[in-house]
């Protein structure tokens, strides 16, 4: 069969290079794409917010699968544009996918369903977000309801920082996304990431794997898209993970289901590991990036074979298969992110860094320009190692990463530190 991949970040590329590995799969078409993407597919120019398009471009070219990457097509409603005219499409339903649409949605899903999370309040006013915060002290999370491109969070440790957050979202700094803001109280713990594949009904766990949120080493600095990860987590024990399903994911598709909007895709727990367990920060709907690159260098399963499972509904009939030994992705990003990037930037040295034992390169922000790769985003490389333990696949990806001339590039040199500390203390 063919496959439309709609995408053009790292996550889109590990797809389009776990997909390309499956016998299911004939060819792949993906837009836009990027650099390495086009190593896998052939890249178009096709605009996704135009679904008859799509649709169109699907029927002339016989796609049997539509695989939607990034959350902004899915709030969109793109699959549910898709699927009205016949077309197998990988993603939530525009209703669903307010699980990631509205922050707010989903605390008041939580509540409903007794789901452990921080407590929250919504509010769609300066005013009454003030008060909030002054009612609830800090450290306090604000948070923009609709989707910011993974920056529309902050932290905030003093009343000042909480009300300079909150101003910049109802003055515009996320445009829409900001129209309304959720106050959480703070949780303290420890971040992960649970994955599962949902059709509605039944319920595939994938794999758990960290990221970095922060742009600077020690976790410090501005939040970020990802400056890297890892897989598994090592937090998640068994038992949290059961915890996780029993707790959290289970209600959660028992209760969209109840609302008339059951869920069908990929769910990513985003995770705090308290010390009452599992709780809740936020879900997205679709593969998390970089995440998604270290879970995909883990897969050993046929990606094709579950995502149309989880299309079709029968979920319950394929398993998940992963590699024993652990991945590790470093996310380069171009000069001034997670502000104003450089762009236009040539990078070198990816063939020789590619080589390196264990180790896959994927394309986020990457064009290519003559015989040149260029920097043509913010996180513009995701280097990804697999190794038999954190340390090594960690060394893995570093050594990679020395080999790669790019002065206009950066990244952070601590990635995966907690997991690397708790094999050291286990050693």
């Amino acid at each position: 069969m063919n496959v439309l991949l709609i995408g053009s970040g790292g996550r889109e590329h590990a797809l389009g290079w776990a997909l390309a590995k499956s016998v299911k799969v004939a060819k792949i078409f993906c837009a836009p794409g990027n650099a390495g993407i086009a190593e896998v597919a052939t890249c178009l120019t096709l605009d996704v917010s135009d679904h008859a398009a799509v649709a169109k471009f699907c029927a002339e070219e016989e796609i049997g699968l539509v695989v939607v990457g990034p959350e902004a097509p899915l709030v969109d409603g793109l699959v549910d544009s898709l699927h009205a005219d016949g077309i197998r499409a990988f993603g939530p339903s525009k209703a669903a996918a307010a699980l990631e649409g509205s922050k707010g949605f989903t605390k008041d899903l939580c509540q409903a369903q007794g789901i452990p999370t921080a407590g929250y309040v919504r509010c769609s006013d300066l005013a009454t977000a003030q008060a909030a915060i002054d009612t609830r002290g800090v450290p306090i999370v604000i948070k923009a309801d609709g989707l910011a491109a993974g920056k529309g969070v902050v932290i905030a440790q003093t009343r000042d920082q909480a009300n300079a957050a909150i101003a910049a979202c109802f003055e515009g700094a996320f445009g829409g996304a900001g129209a309304e803001v959720v106050i959480e109280d703070f949780l303290q713990g420890e971040e992960a990431s649970f994955f599962v594949l949902v059709d509605g009904e039944h319920i595939l766990p994938l794999a758990t794997a960290q990221d970095h949120k922060r742009v600077g080493d020690g976790d410090t600095g501005p939040n970020t898209g990802g400056m890297g990860a890892y897989s598994p987590a090592p937090v998640m024990t068994d038992e949290l993970v059961q915890r996780t399903l029993d707790e959290i994911i289970t209600p959660t598709v028992k209760g969209m289901a109840e609302r008339g909007m059951p869920y069908q895709g990929v769910l990513y727990a985003g995770l705090m590991i308290t010390d009452k367990g599992p709780e809740l920060i936020e879900y997205n709907v679709r593969f998390g990036d970089p995440e998604c690159q270290v879970l995909m260098a883990r897969l050993q399963s046929d990606l094709a074979e579950l995502l149309i499972a989880t299309c079709d509904g029968n979920l319950d009939a394929v398993k998940a298969q992963w590699d024993d030994a652990s991945a590790l992705c470093v996310v380069m990003a171009a000069d001034g992110y997670p502000g104003a990037a450089k762009k236009g930037s040539v990078i070198s040295g990816l063939l020789a860094a590619g080589q390196s034992a264990g180790v896959t390169i994927f394309h986020a922000g990457t064009k290519q320009n003559g015989d040149h790769i260029v920097a043509n985003g913010g996180r513009v490389l995701g280097i990804t190692a697999v190794g038999a333990t954190v340390k090594q696949a960690q060394s893995r990806a570093y050594a990679a990463v020395s080999k790669i001339d790019w002065p206009d590039g950066f990244c952070r040199s601590d990635i995966g530190w907690r997991a690397v500390a708790r094999e050291e203390d286990l050693a």
